[in-house]
C-alpha cells in the first residue's frame, strides 16, 4: 500500500506569527513529501509494501540493509507526529491528566519545562526531543536524526523537531527561541493528553 502526505491539522498559516506559511512550505509540501516519496519507492514491491508504517519503522531499525527504509518512514511518522503535537492557541502550563502526571513525575511544570528545553538544546545536530511514557513514568528524551521512541518500547506523547530546517527561516540559528516559542505558544496538551489515554 502507498502511503501518501497526510494533510496538516491546520492552515499553513495558523500558527503565525510563531510558525510561518513559509517554514510549512518548505518542512510539510517538501520535506515530510520528499520522505513519503522515497519510501513508497523503497518498500515497492518488498515484503515490507503492505505493512503500517509504524511496523515498518521497528522492523527496519536497526538493519542496516534497510537504514534508507527506516530513516523515510521513521521521519514520515515523526513529522506527523510533530504536526499534531502543536496547535493554534496552544503552548502554556498544560491541563487535564498529563498536568497531574507532570506534577508528580517531574515535580512541577516547571521542571518538566527545564528537562524539555535541555533535551533539545543540546540535541547535537539533527533530532529530536520527546515526551514519552515509559513503564507508566513520564520522561523526557531526545533521539538523533530519524530516531524515535517507538523503537525503543516507550510511548510518545509529544516532540518538537530540532533540525534546522525545522526552525531556521524563521529563527535563523536560534535553536532556545524556537524550542521556548514551541513550550509557550504552540504545544498542543489536547493531543498528549490523548497519547497518554490511549497508552
Amino acid at each position: 500500500m502507498a502511503f501518501t502526505l497526510p494533510d496538516l491539522p491546520y492552515a499553513a498559516n495558523a500558527l503565525e506569527p510563531y510558525m510561518s506559511a513559509n517554514t510549512f512550505s518548505f518542512h510539510h509540501a517538501k520535506h515530510h513529501a520528499a520522505y513519503v516519496t522515497n519510501l513508497n519507492n523503497l518498500i515497492k514491491d518488498t515484503e515490507l509494501a503492505d505493512k503500517s508504517l509504524e511496523e515498518i519503522v521497528t522492523t527496519s531499525f536497526g538493519d542496516p540493509a534497510k537504514a534508507g527504509i527506516f530513516n523515510n518512514s521513521a521521519q514520515v511518522w515523526n513529522h506527523t507526529f510533530f504536526w499534531n503535537s502543536m496547535k493554534p492557541g496552544g503552548g502554556g502550563a498544560p491541563t487535564g491528566a498529563i498536568a497531574d502526571k507532570i506534577n508528580a513525575d517531574f515535580g512541577s511544570y516547571d521542571k518538566f519545562k527545564e528537562a524539555f528545553k535541555t533535551a533539545a538544546a543540546t540535541q547535537f545536530g539533527s533530532g529530536w526531543a520527546w515526551l514519552v511514557l515509559e513503564n507508566g513514568t513520564l520522561k523526557v528524551t531526545k533521539t538523533p536524526n530519524a530516531e524515535n521512541p517507538v523503537v525503543h518500547g516507550q510511548t510518545p506523547l509529544l516532540t518538537l523537531d530540532v533540525w534546522e530546517h525545522a526552525y531556521y527561516l524563521d529563527y535563523q540559528n536560534r535553536r532556545p527561541d524556537f524550542i521556548a516559542t514551541y513550550l509557550d505558544n504552540l504545544v498542543n496538551w489536547d493531543f498528549a493528553n490523548q497519547n497518554m489515554a490511549a497508552a
